[in-house]
């Protein structure tokens, strides 16, 4: 596993996401206010730059007629056509046994923040 120095603490806004190349690999850094979760820019349905979309919360699982509002930030929606990931695990909503992201465990070191490929 090889460590990169992907951007200071401080450097990325809550809700905001830093996207850079490592090693030829369009990847987002996202914070949510408490951590920093990294996930790959690509959306597997059209190849668009996923980290451009937004991050929001969807409807939890509930009884009929009910709708309960959670995972707020942690839920990353493409930009092209509203394909929603979770930022934390990569797996889509919709089909997370088919549709999954590439995430990469991040690190807060010497307050730098580490993305660990």
């Amino acid at each position: 596993m090889r460590k990169y120095n992907a951007a200071e603490v401080g450097e990325i806004e809550v809700g905001d996401c830093k996207i850079l190349n490592i090693e030829g690999r369009s990847i987002g850094i996202y914070y949510d206010g408490e951590n920093y979760f990294a996930i790959r820019n690509v959306c597997p349905h059209e190849q668009a730059e996923l980290c451009k979309g937004t991050f929001t919360g969807t409807t939890l699982a509930s009884k009929p007629h009910e709708y309960i509002y959670g995972m707020d930030g942690e839920i990353l929606v493409c930009p092209w056509h509203g394909w929603e990931f979770n930022v934390k695990t990569g797996q889509s909503l919709v089909d997370p046994n088919k549709y999954k992201v590439k995430v990469y465990d991040v690190e807060v070191e010497n307050n730098r923040i580490v993305v660990n490929l």
